[in-house]
């Protein structure tokens, strides 16, 4: 077992919500917390969340390789995704994305030196009259992301970091 006790009863609180033979149904409750815990799904994180909910590995992979949401390789300690659709695109949202890259010295799909900031190209998350849209973590919503928003955000980001270091 690679996760943490609390971890575990977290997904046996997801798996409680469905019929005892529907445990796949508690598959991304249970892989969201694995990231959470484990930072990134792991070849090994998936056989594990496999296992405890008895289903077969493959089904768990086809879930994590799917949604955009899962990291199944390390990522940094903040993953930005930026919306780039057709309605974002529309209102600076490829602009932003451009002033991302610049910014971190990094492209879509890569990480900082560092390990502090990941960039993603994301899906639409349902807030095109608030863009240029950001999510950081796939938690916390970032919108009209102006250029001097952006660069206080990173900033503030990478001032925690150095916080938890000090």
């Amino acid at each position: 077992m690679l996760l943490s006790e609390q971890a575990y009863k977290k997904i046996d609180r997801e798996i409680a919500k469905y019929p005892a033979d529907q445990k796949q149904s508690a598959i991304m409750a249970s892989l969201t917390i694995a990231q959470d815990e484990m930072g990134w799904v792991s070849p090994e994180v998936i056989q594990d969340v496999a296992d405890y909910l008895g289903q077969p590995p493959i089904l768990v992979q086809e879930n994590a390789t799917f949604y955009n949401m899962f990291d199944v390789r390390p990522i940094g300690k903040f993953k930005i995704s930026v919306c780039t659709n057709l309605p974002c695109a529309l209102r600076d949202g490829v602009k932003t994305a451009d002033h991302l890259k610049q910014r971190l010295g990094i492209g879509f799909r890569e990480t900082t030196a560092d390990g502090v900031f990941s960039l993603v190209e994301g899906e639409c998350m349902g807030a095109c009259g608030d863009s240029p849209v950001l999510l950081v973590n796939n938690k916390h919503m970032c919108v009209r992301m102006a250029a001097e928003k952006i660069d206080a955000m990173l900033d503030e980001l990478a001032a925690s970091v150095k916080g938890e270091a000090a």
